[in-house]
């Protein structure tokens, strides 16, 4: 079966239609250059710990765990 570009645009449409509050936000988010390089400083951040095996709050929180012992 050929589906017609135009039944694909309404397809789309209603598909937007049909998109969470959240995702509508999110989208809104993406478009805002400082939002992007927060999250991309964010996920960094969180790979760096994980490959240095840090603990969730980084090597300075560790630092301070470790200074009270």
């Amino acid at each position: 079966m050929i589906v017609m570009p135009q039944a694909i645009g309404e397809m789309r449409k209603n598909n937007a239609q049909s998109v969470s509050p959240r995702i509508a936000i999110l989208k809104q988010k993406i478009d805002n250059e400082d939002y992007l390089s927060e999250a991309i400083q964010r996920i960094a951040q969180v790979l760096s710990n994980e490959i240095l095996e840090l603990p969730h709050g980084g090597s300075y929180h560790e630092w301070q765990r470790k200074k009270r012992k």
